[in-house]
């Protein structure tokens, strides 16, 4: 039987890039289905009142050492994103744009591009790039993002993944219950068993 996650996620996040390191070579290995649930990072923590790490220079300086770490570990290629933080809205909606078919590759793209080729994916020009990498037209694309419908999509996947009292990404759910941190996701592996 599949064993299904809901893995919250937004590629601003480096955990959260981390993280779906870590589920690809689960899911080589394993038959579990990880549902993704993009969410607004920053949308979020305006909700919670939470000031992200990313601007406290302490938390900052950390966690850029504590992910090298991990990824070194791991044997991940990862690479601190020098104009990190960015906004990620445009391709995060981006994600609930694209069709199903695009889904998997969109979201292999822009990680990769983020968190491993150093790229600032807030600029037209790199949405544009990654838009060739996955067949899509550029024109089509930020008209589709633009859409009423797409932009609420996302506020309620957000707003949904705070009234689950999810704080931050990555976040994993298993029957109802929340694993915060790429570090839990083993956590969740195991509650998927009960």
């Amino acid at each position: 039987m599949t064993k299904t996650i809901d893995f919250y996620f937004d590629f601003i996040s480096p955990y959260s890039y981390i993280a779906y390191q870590k589920i690809k070579k689960i899911k080589k290995k394993n038959d579990y289905k990880f549902n993704l649930k993009p969410i607004l990072l920053g949308g979020l923590h305006n909700l919670g009142g939470i000031t992200a790490p990313a601007f406290n220079n302490q938390k900052l300086k950390n966690m850029k050492n504590d992910c090298e770490l991990i990824s070194k570990k791991n044997d991940f290629n990862f690479k601190w994103n020098d104009k990190f933080p960015i906004n990620s809205l445009y391709l995060m909606r981006g994600y609930l744009y694209v069709n199903e078919k695009l889904k998997v590759d969109f979201f292999n793209i822009c990680f990769d591009e983020y968190w491993k080729n150093n790229l600032d994916i807030s600029t037209e020009e790199s949405v544009k790039k990654i838009c060739e990498k996955c067949k899509l037209n550029h024109k089509d694309f930020l008209d589709g993002i633009n859409n009423q419908t797409i932009k609420e999509k996302l506020k309620i996947f957000t707003n949904d993944a705070f009234e689950k009292d999810i704080f931050g990404a990555p976040t994993f759910v298993v029957n109802k219950k929340i694993f915060w941190g790429q570090d839990r996701l083993e956590y969740a592996l195991d509650e998927s068993k009960n």
